[in-house]
């Protein structure tokens, strides 16, 4: 497995100081959210997507995607009734897709709980048809980019439309009996599994292996993996078993004790708690 951090943590830093604190660290992969590159992904220029590759080039890291991917925008929703905004959305999760292809990345997850929730009137069932719609007609594109969508299920604190990883799988299934297109895969979070799941994390990693596209590490307490009181021992240790060869991102929602301590400690605790899985699985 490859390591990456969301990059929005760092707030007010230039790009490259970011990549260049990213990379010194131990870091190989920069995982961007939009909002910070531009105010839409329409506006983020040719020429800047092509000197943000270089420069993470440069500190020999890959900017391996984005997240994050509908927020700060308006007019946009996934689970809208309206024909119009949902046409709206397709179209700017295939510019996103295009964005992520330009600045090298190949995958991008859709959490964005506030332009996915039930909107009033809109049942469960309506809302799955109507996400199925956005992404079936999004993803050929994307598979022509060589860009995948990594659906992300959050907590019932977040939203009320897809919080677990079966519901996330479900609506997976829906797009593949529309589409041929074989690029919709789950992605897991540790804090939203923890958080919504009954089943243990390295569970939920074993039966879903077969999804699997992208992974998320993060705290109970909103800060990095293990600055807080899940175990990341089992967690690493299934990753690995499952032969998981795919990137693991740090994501952090409480910026409080700084962007550099918290890259920095919660890349020690994951290289950590990988060496101690490895050591548990030898004895």
């Amino acid at each position: 497995m490859k390591f990456a951090i969301c990059q929005e943590l760092f707030e007010g830093w230039e790009w490259e100081r970011q990549c260049a604190l990213i990379a010194e660290i131990g870091y190989t992969g920069i995982e961007a959210a939009p909002f910070t590159l531009a105010s839409t992904i329409y506006e983020l220029s040719a020429d800047r997507r092509v000197e943000l590759r270089e420069q993470a080039e440069a500190h020999g890291l890959e900017i391996i995607g984005l997240h994050w991917l509908l927020a700060k925008t308006e007019g946009l929703y996934l689970t809208s009734p309206e024909t119009s905004v949902r046409e709206a959305t397709r179209d700017y999760v295939v510019a996103l897709g295009e964005a992520c292809a330009d600045l090298g990345g190949d995958l991008m997850v859709f959490g964005s709980p506030a332009q996915r929730n039930l909107l009033e009137g809109v049942s469960r069932e309506e809302a799955m048809g109507y996400a199925a719609e956005v992404f079936a007609g999004a993803l050929p594109q994307l598979a022509e980019l060589g860009v995948s969508i990594c659906m992300e299920p959050l907590t019932t604190n977040e939203t009320d439309f897809i919080r677990t990883c079966a519901e996330a799988v479900e609506l997976i299934e829906r797009v593949e009996s529309a589409t041929e297109a074989r690029n919709f895969l789950l992605h897991q979070d540790v804090k939203a599994m923890v958080g919504q799941e009954t089943d243990p994390v390295s569970e939920l990693v074993h039966r879903h292996a077969d999804r699997l596209g992208h992974f998320h590490v993060n705290d109970t307490n909103l800060l990095g993996p293990g600055m807080g009181e899940t175990d990341f021992v089992p967690i690493l240790g299934a990753l690995e078993e499952i032969g998981y060869d795919g990137w693991v991102s740090v994501e952090v929602f409480d910026y409080a004790p700084g962007a550099e301590h918290i890259s920095r400690t919660s890349f020690e605790n994951l290289q950590q708690a990988l060496a101690a899985s490895r050591e548990n699985r030898a004895s």
